[in-house]
């Protein structure tokens, strides 16, 4: 093993180290693997509780009306996140999409949209209009504000009570901490959240943005009293193998509005060909239970890992997870640029190509992208990314086997390694 790791570029003190990190996390493997076969079930619950067919796996074109496969699939998510019905489609391009179908959906001129976790992901500062963009929120009347978390990440429940009013149409939770260090949201803490919202509130509608959290407990946020998830197909629940797309799952009044803004007005859940991606949808939403366990032990793995060679890690490498993402703070620039270019280069496709910095759309600092993806952009499989701003963290994700991530996270230290900034 040692020879091959050699031939694919991993020095013998940079495996060496990984091994020992790697002997003492069996155990905590060993409860990823148990969540991973209790998710497995459910899963396989949905499916034939919702008796999918091979009929169901043929897809429609034009208007889909009477689409078999897509109508079930919904039944499938609905049925397996705990909700009244649901909206699965390859129409929905990304998370931030179905986001803002959600949003747009379900909003009004004069309501106002509120998050009780602090500053939203970057790509939903637009939408939001916190950044002013053509098609905003803010340009339909649609007002908003925000609590930061308290220094040690818990929530200020003064503060959210006192700005809860009764135009709040819309609370947002963000599962995931994004371009952030607070800590990801569980499952508990959101239930705690939200039946401390609806106790002032009782009609809010609370929407958890789901992205990288999916299958990573037994639960999901509708299960602790969500009306509405929201996530993306090529992270957690593609499990790999979905192309594009994305889901909402909740009470069934918020999905016919969320269908009505994505299609058309009178249109809703009707309209919309699956086209030929129903096996694949399918397909890697039976994987990923087991997908998200191997991302799970990579990102375990680096925050060990990291954390031994004295770096800001979170979440740290004991605690409890919640996400599949992992920061890492590295100091500087040049430490980013080597991480994510030991990612790209231990990736299946694209290893030989370089990743820059760069102004990517939707977000207000340069960002580098390290992902040697079968999917163009699936954070499920191996990538990393990072905003170009201090204090220099890098953010990463994903793995379809744990295997690769390990090769993954060897690399990004190897790397670090062959531009001196690290040494053993």
């Amino acid at each position: 093993m040692m020879d091959l790791y050699r031939f694919m570029g991993i020095e013998k003190k940079v495996y060496e180290f990984g091994c020992q990190v790697w002997e003492g996390l069996r155990e905590r493997f060993d409860q990823i693997d148990t969540i991973s076969e209790y998710n497995q079930l459910k899963v396989l619950k949905a499916m034939q509780e919702n008796k999918v067919s091979e009929a169901c796996l043929y897809g429609s074109t034009g208007y889909g009306y009477h689409d078999l496969g897509r109508d079930t699939l919904e039944k499938v998510y609905a049925s397996l996140f705990g909700g009244e019905d649901a909206l699965v489609r390859p129409q929905i391009t990304c998370g931030t999409h179905a986001l803002s179908t959600a949003l747009s959906g379900n909003l009004r001129p004069g309501d106002e949209l509120f998050s009780p976790v602090g500053k939203p992901y970057d790509t939903l500062e637009e939408i939001i209009g916190i950044r002013p963009s053509r098609g905003s929120l803010a340009e339909y009347g649609v007002t908003y504000r925000q609590v930061e978390l308290l220094k040690d990440g818990s929530f200020d429940y003064e503060k959210i009570k006192e700005s809860i009013h009764e135009k709040t149409k819309i609370a947002l939770i963000q599962r995931s901490k994004g371009y952030q260090s607070r800590p990801t949201l569980s499952v508990n803490r959101i239930r705690d959240l939200i039946q401390f919202m609806k106790s002032i509130k009782e009609d809010l509608i609370c929407l958890v943005d789901n992205c990288y959290g999916e299958f990573v407990e037994k639960e999901e946020p509708l299960r602790a009293g969500a009306d509405l998830v929201v996530g993306s197909l090529i992270k957690n629940p593609g499990g790999g193998l979905a192309p594009i797309g994305g889901y909402i799952v909740g009470k069934k009044e918020y999905i016919e509005n969320s269908a009505c803004r994505l299609i058309s007005p009178g249109l809703g859940k009707e309209v919309g060909a699956s086209l030929s991606v129903l096996p694949s949808f399918y397909q890697g939403l039976f994987f990923a239970p087991i997908v998200v366990a191997g991302a799970l032990k990579t990102a375990i793995f680096a925050a060990n890992l990291y954390e031994k060679l004295g770096f800001r890690v979170e979440p740290s490498g004991t605690e409890s997870r919640h996400d599949i993402i992992q920061s890492v703070e590295l100091g500087k620039k040049e430490a980013v640029l080597a991480f994510c270019r030991g990612i790209q280069s231990a990736s299946p496709i694209d290893s030989f190509v370089t990743p820059e910095p760069w102004a990517m759309p939707g977000y207000d600092n340069d960002v580098i992208m390290a992902a040697g993806t079968f999917i163009s952009g699936a954070s499920i499989e191996l990538s990393a990314d990072a905003p170009i701003r201090p204090p220099y963290t890098v953010y990463f994700q994903g793995a379809l086997t744990w295997q690769h991530g390990k090769f993954g996270i060897l690399m990004s230290l190897q790397k670090l390694v062959d531009a001196k900034i690290l040494t053993f």
